[in-house]
């Protein structure tokens, strides 16, 4: 038993650790990182999202800032029948750009580096099925990744220790109706996403038929 408790606080020694290791974005703007976004690549040492990432799609996030620094996402994710649509909100720990998510399972969500204008490196570190992991997302104003935001992206995954095998560029999808610029919601709409699952897979929603009911994993 007490190996079992002194893993246990090992494990969070070094999630926390990690944590404090990521940087925010300096004077993070949450009206201006307002607006839509493509989620264009990601990168995660997520066992669940190894098996899938060959299969997901692009997905958006329409964002919209909330007065005490919170934020409301909208998210999209294309499937073979139509889109998988999410309601998720943002809640601010402390600084500027620092999130939790709860009720996807994101335990750290943080705004590493944007410009605003043209890309975001988002860094989440989650807890899926009982086990955490570490994500990397690459947000795009639009479908195709400027060269900055692809070197952004390059330069820091690989300080969290993902290799280039756990990463994907995510191919396009025109399936949902988000991803056609301009059109964000204002309000958050009631959730509408896969009703069962573990919330921790929301980002993962693939375009494969066979895929089982995930709530969107990415």
């Amino acid at each position: 038993m007490g190996s079992i408790l002194l893993g246990q606080v090992l494990l969070l020694l070094c999630a926390y650790v990690t944590w404090a290791e990521v940087l925010l974005q300096l004077d993070f703007d949450a009206q201006k990182f307002s607006g839509l976004w493509y989620v264009v690549s990601m990168a995660s040492d997520c066992k669940v999202f190894l098996g899938k990432k060959d299969h997901l799609l692009m997905s958006t996030r329409a964002v919209t800032a909330r007065a005490e620094g919170d934020l409301d996402v909208h998210m999209e994710f294309p499937r073979p029948e139509g889109c998988s649509r999410v309601e998720a909100e943002y809640l601010r720990v402390g600084s500027q750009g620092h999130f939790k998510v709860p009720a996807l399972g994101y335990l750290d969500v943080r705004v590493v580096e944007t410009d605003y204008s043209s890309f975001a490196v988002i860094y989440i570190y989650k807890e899926l099925e009982g086990a955490l992991s570490t994500m990397v997302q690459l947000y795009s104003r639009t479908q195709d990744a400027s060269p900055q935001a692809l070197k952004a992206f390059q330069d820091f995954y690989p300080t969290l220790g993902l290799p280039e095998d756990m990463t994907v560029m995510l191919p396009k999808s025109d399936a949902c109706s988000s991803g056609v610029q301009g059109d964000i919601p204002t309000t958050p709409e009631p959730h509408s996403g896969p009703s069962h699952g573990h919330p921790g897979a929301v980002d993962l929603i693939t375009s494969s038929p066979q895929d089982p009911q995930h709530p969107p994993l990415s």
